[in-house]
C-alpha cells in the first residue's frame, strides 16, 4: 500500500471517523482505524461492532493495499505533520512509514484481515431528506432518550414513517421529545424502526447544513449515507411503547412565555437547586410566572417572568434540566406551556410541529 494525500485531508477523514472508537474494550483491534488504499482513492473505516462509519478521502494511490493502525496515534500525528502533502507507505509487513517534509513515522499496524467487517447488507426500504432537517430533528428529540439499559428499547429515537411524514419520538418515561415533518415519500411507505442514542449523537456530529442524506434499512440495521460518509448501525430490537397515549389530548390552561427569559430565569434559579435532587416551582399567576427555587442547605432564588395568562394560579415542581433542555434547541421567540393540575402532564410546544411532554415532580 502506498498513497500520497494532503494533510487537511487525512484530517478530515481521522476526524469523522475516530469519534466512533471505544475507549475500553478487549479486542485491541476496536482500537484501530481500517485504511483501504483503491485505484482511485484511500477509504477509512472504523467499528464498536454496534456502529461503524466508512470515509471516503482523495488520494493518489500508486499500490493498492489494507491495513489497520491505531486510531488515536494516527489521529494525534496527523494533526502535527509540518507540511500540507503527506506520503504514507507499507515499509514492512504491518508497518506503514508516514513521510511529510522533514518528518517522518513508523506505525506499527495489524493486518486487515484481523479487523472486523461489516455483515452484508441487502436494503429492503430506503429514502432521502434534507441533513439539516435531521439533524434538527435528532437535537429536538434525543436529549429525552433514556440512558436506563433494564428498558433497552427507551436508549434510542424511534423513527416512524406514516402518510408521507417522519415522526422522530424519544423518552425516558418521566418525559417525552416529539417533532414531525413532511417528506417526500410513496404514499403506502409505512416504517418504525428504533436508532441507538451513541449512533444518534454521532449523526448529529457528522450531518451538514447541506446535502442530502439516503437513510436505507434492513431487518436490524441502518444505513446513513452521505457525501463526506457512511454510518451504518445497529437498530435497537423490540417494540417501541404507543407514545401517543402519553401525550395528553386536552389541557385546561395554556401559557405563552418569551423563551430566552425563560431559560435565563431557569438557569438563574436552578443555581441553588440541590444537585442530589434538583427541583424548581413555577408558580402561576394572573399575567406572571415565578420561578422559584429552595435549598434547605443552601438558600433560595426567585424571579418574575410577565406572562400572557388569565386563567387559575397554579403551581407545578419540575426538574430545571428537563425544562431547559427542549428550549435550548427551538428557535422561535414565544413558547407556549399547557397544563391542567399540578400533578398531571405539562406540554410545551413551539410555532414548528414539536411536542415535548413533562412529567411535574411529586414533592411534598
Amino acid at each position: 500500500m502506498k498513497f500520497t494525500i494532503k494533510k487537511d485531508e487525512l484530517i478530515r477523514g481521522m476526524q469523522l471517523v475516530q469519534s466512533v472508537i471505544v475507549s475500553h474494550t478487549t479486542l485491541p483491534i476496536l482500537y484501530n482505524v481500517l485504511i483501504n488504499a483503491e485505484k482511485d482513492k484511500v477509504t477509512l473505516f472504523a467499528t464498536d461492532l454496534s456502529v461503524s462509519i466508512t470515509s471516503p478521502m482523495e488520494a493518489s494511490v500508486s499500490k493498492t493495499g489494507s491495513c489497520s493502525f491505531n486510531a488515536r496515534m494516527l489521529f494525534s500525528i496527523a494533526r502535527e505533520l509540518p507540511q500540507e502533502s503527506v506520503e504514507f507507505y507499507i515499509e514492512d509487513k504491518n508497518r506503514a512509514v508516514i513521510q511529510c517534509g522533514q518528518s517522518s513515522f513508523k506505525l506499527l499496524g495489524i493486518s486487515a484481515d484481523e479487523f472486523p467487517s461489516l455483515p452484508p447488507f441487502k436494503t429492503t426500504n430506503s429514502f432521502t431528506i434534507e441533513q439539516s432537517l435531521f439533524k434538527d430533528m435528532l437535537q429536538k428529540t434525543i436529549y429525552a432518550a433514556s440512558d436506563d439499559e433494564s428498558r433497552l428499547i427507551l436508549n434510542g429515537v424511534l423513527m416512524s414513517i406514516k402518510d408521507r411524514k417522519l415522526t422522530v419520538v424519544a423518552t425516558d418515561g418521566r418525559r417525552l421529545a416529539l417533532v414531525e415533518r413532511d417528506i417526500e415519500l410513496p404514499d403506502d411507505q409505512k416504517l418504525d424502526f428504533v436508532v441507538p442514542s451513541k449512533t444518534v449523537n454521532e449523526l448529529i456530529k457528522i450531518l451538514q447544513d447541506e446535502g442530502t442524506l439516503k437513510i436505507s434499512l434492513t431487518q436490524n440495521m441502518a444505513s446513513f449515507e452521505m457525501e463526506s460518509c457512511t454510518v451504518v448501525s445497529k437498530l435497537i430490537e423490540g417494540v417501541y411503547p404507543n407514545y401517543q397515549q402519553v401525550i395528553p389530548s386536552q389541557c385546561d390552561e395554556r401559557i405563552t412565555v418569551e423563551r430566552e427569559t425563560l431559560i435565563g430565569a431557569l438557569r438563574r434559579t436552578a443555581i441553588v437547586s440541590s444537585d442530589k435532587n434538583p427541583s424548581i416551582k413555577l408558580l402561576i399567576a394572573k399575567n406572571q410566572l415565578q420561578v422559584t427555587a429552595v435549598n434547605n442547605d443552601v438558600g433560595e432564588a426567585s424571579e418574575q417572568i410577565p406572562i400572557k395568562y388569565s386563567g387559575k394560579s397554579l403551581g407545578m415542581v419540575f426538574n430545571p434540566a428537563f425544562l431547559i433542555d427542549p428550549l435550548k434547541t427551538l428557535a422561535s421567540d414565544d413558547i407556549f406551556i399547557e397544563f391542567t393540575d399540578s400533578l398531571s402532564p405539562a406540554v410545551l410546544k413551539s410555532n414548528v410541529p414539536f411536542i415535548y411532554v413533562l412529567m411535574p415532580l411529586r414533592i411534598g
